[in-house]
């Protein structure tokens, strides 16, 4: 008798389920049909302005992008997309700078996660929404995204150079006075060593009796030995008193 039931019971389900699907379809016959005559229509073909379609780099008017060879967007591609060739150039004053040289994109692995994009430091990147991307090979879904060639570094004007010259000489003549100044102290610390009187005050009566014993070597050091030790002796008097 429980095998009956469930057998009616089953097949009500069924029937049910049946009429639910029946109207769903039955409700297509009476809808509207829209035909896109795609690619006839592919000038004013409405494509979603948030669509990711294939990733660019932005360029102005004059042919300049922002890119500034940072390598964020390369470090942070999930799989490996993006690849970039950095090169070392040098500016007028001088100075180091990295440049780009080739910016290598591979639409066929990308995941249109935008983490380059977002991640981008100068906004010199954005995804485009134009979808006929398909290719017969995937070697064609590898781009050059710095498709226009690279402008030299700007050239400086007679101002800045003008600056820079003086800014040179500035740096040379500081250098200079820094040496002298050296050489200086070095000579006056050797000759404080070599000469102990050299850092002694002389009252007039001293001097007096190096003049008068110049010529006996003998007495002229005896006098200096005395000279040095009075120093000496006032030296640590002053000390003495200071504590």
């Amino acid at each position: 008798m429980g095998s009956v039931k469930d057998y009616f019971s089953n097949l009500g389900s069924g029937i049910a389920s049946l009429i639910k699907g029946m109207s769903v379809t039955g409700k297509e016959f009476v809808t509207p049909k829209i035909t896109e005559e795609y690619p006839d229509n592919r000038d004013n073909l409405p494509v979603a302005d948030r669509f990711r379609a294939v990733l660019t780099l932005k360029y102005d008017d004059q042919g300049n992008h922002k890119c500034i060879a940072c390598g964020t967007c390369e470090r942070v591609c999930p799989n490996g997309t993006i690849n970039l060739d950095i090169k070392q150039v040098e500016t007028w004053d001088g100075k180091k700078k990295k440049k780009l040289d080739k910016y290598m994109y591979d639409l066929g692995s990308c995941t249109f996660c935008q983490l380059c994009v977002s991640g981008c430091p100068t906004d010199a990147l954005e995804f485009s929404n134009d979808f006929e991307q398909a290719v017969f090979t995937r070697g064609k879904l590898v781009k050059k995204l710095n498709y226009l060639p690279e402008k030299e570094e700007p050239k400086p004007t007679p101002e800045q150079i003008a600056k820079m010259q003086a800014e040179k000489e500035a740096k040379i003549a500081a250098a200079k006075a820094a040496a002298e100044a050296k050489k200086a102290a070095v000579s006056d610390a050797s000759a404080a060593d070599a000469d102990p009187l050299a850092g002694i005050e002389l009252n007039d009566a001293q001097k007096k009796a190096l003049d008068a014993t110049a010529s006996d070597p003998e007495k002229l050091e005896k006098i200096r030995a005395a000279i040095i030790k009075a120093a000496q002796l006032k030296a640590a008097k002053n000390g003495a008193t200071n504590s």
